[in-house]
């Protein structure tokens, strides 16, 4: 009988033991349960950070290669802008140097100009000295005459007067300038000729006149004094010479063919 207690007694522990185990491991169970379930979190926890970090660094990279791709079209642009300077560069002091160059043959030629212009002037003042100034038959009024074509050309020179070159034949009237002029009589022998002036309505008749005399007349609204001067009376009843007038004097017309 004391067997069969001892043996009941045995099989209360090993089942109060069993159960105990059984706790244990449904315990331990559970709590695998929730460290899978705790595991499986973190890991969808570092999935997201990890694809979160990998689109992050996508971006960052998209970026990064946008950047470089600009710094280099940057740097393309800069190399392009330094060679068209370099070239504009080139072209500019090309330009200026023959500029420089122009310049120089400017001054060369100013130079000879003033030069000619200093050799005119002094042969003007010589030539001045040699040209003969004579009384008009107005009012005794002296100026310069030209008894020849050189001495005419140095007198055009002087540029204070317009002069107009005629040949008259007698009998016939021959407009000079803006007058009118027609030689009535003509003495080659003596030298001496008549002549008629028609300017502004006006008819002068300048008589038995000599060479080289200055025939001077008012023409013009606002009278200016103009000058006949005859150089030749030759035998064939003609006389040349010049009309000279005031640089503001009226200018003949020039029609001009149709």
């Amino acid at each position: 009988m004391a067997l069969g207690f001892g043996g009941i007694s045995w099989s209360f522990i090993l089942s109060n033991r069993l159960a105990t185990q059984q706790k244990s491991l449904t315990d331990a169970a559970a709590q695998n349960t929730k460290l899978t379930a705790a595991q499986q979190a973190t890991d969808a926890r570092l999935d997201l950070a990890t694809e979160a970090m990998k689109n992050s660094l996508g971006v960052t990279q998209q970026r990064m290669d946008t950047r470089s791709a600009a710094l280099q079209v940057r740097e393309a642009r800069g190399e392009q802008k330094t060679a068209r300077l370099a070239t504009s560069q080139q072209e500019t002091e090309g330009q200026v140097a023959e500029v420089s160059n122009a310049v120089t043959d400017v001054k060369t030629d100013v130079g000879g100009v003033k030069t000619d212009v200093a050799k005119t002037q002094s042969d003007l003042a010589d030539t001045n000295i040699q040209l003969t100034s004579m009384k008009g038959d107005l009012n005794g009024h002296s100026s310069l005459i030209a008894r020849n074509g050189a001495e005419l050309e140095i007198l055009k020179h002087k540029g204070d007067r317009n002069y107009y070159q005629f040949t008259l034949l007698r009998g016939e009237k021959q407009q000079v300038g803006t007058v009118s002029l027609e030689l009535k009589r003509a003495d080659s022998k003596r030298s001496r000729y008549t002549l008629a002036v028609y300017s502004d309505d006006k008819q002068y008749e300048k008589r038995d006149k000599s060479l080289n005399e200055p025939l001077q007349f008012y023409s013009g609204k606002e009278p200016a004094l103009f000058e006949i001067v005859v150089n030749n009376v030759s035998a064939k009843n003609t006389v040349t010479g010049y009309l000279s007038t005031p640089k503001g004097a009226p200018q003949p017309v020039v029609v001009s063919g149709l």
